[in-house]
């Protein structure tokens, strides 16, 4: 029997949620699987996902938006913009299967999965507790200062930086499977996930002094553009930790893969949001949280994310506001 995992990809909550996932469904529904992985990047204009995914005997997404597709037999999501087909919701809804799971109150997909798997299905998430906590704490901002958040010194934290910088289609289900055996501190010390993460670190220290040159902090908003320097993943929390009283971030960048407008609001100064960024973010086909959201578009349109992201700098600017 074929299992096909499809995950949020380059997320340390989605990695961590496929590999809760896989463990719960061979524990408590069946042994003998054979899982194969992929990993779900949002597009441009929030378009279905690709029917093509659907392989697998059993097919699961987790941390990552609904599809209709009868093919599709569990889902777990805490995203807020997790319906955004015309139809996703009614389908969901109505749903009788007991196995497609919603909260978008939930800090991550990790721990409300494994909630889940414990009082539906009794599962035992014990031996995972260590990854659930950092996944909670990791997709719900709940570090202890941005120090911490941009020092980078926790395995998990260092996995995390690999997960979203990674282009290599073979390195996250590699992670998936290794999560559900050893502890994040074995797992990254491993030659294989060490060697893209010591260039990645000096990267990193790299995007900190490249942030601190082009951001700008004007009524309570971070801003700066990476797209000409081909960038679309940077720690989201230097922001923060170079402007410590900023109310938002908002970033433009650029790879090969896509274009990006970032969203973020300081979790460290919980009282100066006066946004839903996941409703701003969702009127260009873009989604997320309340608190931290994205926009994606084609590796073309860097012109057009420039001008949404200016049309919603002045909505971010107007304080006072609540979309």
């Amino acid at each position: 029997m074929h299992l096909k995992v499809l995950y949020h990809d380059n997320c340390f909550d989605g990695a961590s949620s496929a590999a809760v996932f896989t463990r719960f469904y061979r524990e408590r529904i069946r042994a003998d699987v054979q899982v194969t992985y992929e990993g779900l990047s949002h597009k441009a204009g929030g378009s279905a996902i690709d029917p093509a995914v659907f392989t697998g005997d059993e097919n699961v997404i987790v941390d990552f938006r609904y599809s209709q597709d009868p093919r599709l037999t569990w889902w777990f999501d805490h995203h807020v913009s997790a319906f955004q087909v015309p139809g996703d919701e009614a389908h969901f809804r109505a749903d009788t299967s007991g196995r497609k799971f919603h909260d978008g109150t939930r800090r991550s997909c990790t721990k409300y999965l494994a909630d889940v798997a414990h009082e539906r299905f009794g599962w035992n998430p014990a031996p995972m507790a260590d990854l659930i906590a950092w996944a909670e704490l990791i997709d719900g901002a709940q570090f202890t200062s941005p120090q911490q958040a941009v020092a980078l010194e926790e395995p998990a934290l260092q996995l995390m930086t690999v997960l979203e910088a990674n282009r290599d289609a073979t390195f996250i289900p590699r992670v998936i499977e290794q999560l559900q055996k050893v502890g994040l501190g074995e797992l990254v010390q491993q030659d294989w996930v060490r060697a893209p993460l010591l260039p990645l670190l000096a990267r990193h220290r790299d995007s900190i002094e490249l942030v601190r040159r082009k951001a700008r902090l004007e009524r309570g908003v971070v801003t700066f553009d990476v797209g000409d320097e081909g960038l679309d993943s940077i720690n989201k929390f230097i922001s923060y930790f170079l402007f410590p009283d900023a109310r938002y971030t908002l970033w433009v960048g650029r790879s090969e893969k896509r274009t990006k407008i970032s969203l973020g609001s300081n979790p460290w100064r919980p009282e100066l949001r006066r946004h839903d960024l996941s409703k701003l973010a969702e009127r260009h086909g873009g989604g997320g949280h309340p608190v931290v959201a994205a926009i994606s578009f084609q590796p073309d349109e860097l012109a057009k994310a420039r001008a949404v992201a200016a049309e919603l700098l002045t909505e971010l600017e107007k304080a006072d506001s609540m979309p």
